[in-house]
């Protein structure tokens, strides 16, 4: 995310505290994502691919319960608030993630559709 953060703010030829006060976080948390020191928090994860333009994942080659994890974090959602979305129990959510059980296609049919892939 860091690498897609900075040639973004590079191409704009924006400076880190532009690109921070565009996603509503300080500069050393632009610094911090840029270096790989830290990852973006779920809530800052839609700000950033709107800021991007494109969604800087590769949903190629994962597993049903990869997918949906990496789908939930690009809507910036907990597994607490997508169960509760979904009307599910979390603890159902976390065993699909897991690949414990099969999340029902339509699940990730209808998330695909939501981020708009």
């Amino acid at each position: 995310m860091g690498d897609h953060l900075r040639k973004k703010r590079l191409e704009l030829g924006l400076l880190q505290k532009d690109v921070a006060r565009i996603l509503g976080v300080s500069q050393d948390t632009i610094y911090n994502w840029e270096n790989k020191r830290t990852s973006p928090s779920l809530r800052s994860i839609p700000k950033i691919i709107e800021f991007l333009g494109y969604i800087p994942y590769d949903i190629q080659g994962l597993s049903p319960g990869e997918e949906l994890r990496l789908l939930r974090r690009i809507l910036g959602l907990s597994q607490e608030k997508l169960a509760k979305k979904l009307g599910i129990d979390p603890s159902t959510l976390w065993r699909w993630e897991k690949g414990k059980r099969k999340p029902p296609g339509d699940i990730l049919e209808n998330l695909k559709r939501a981020i708009g892939s």
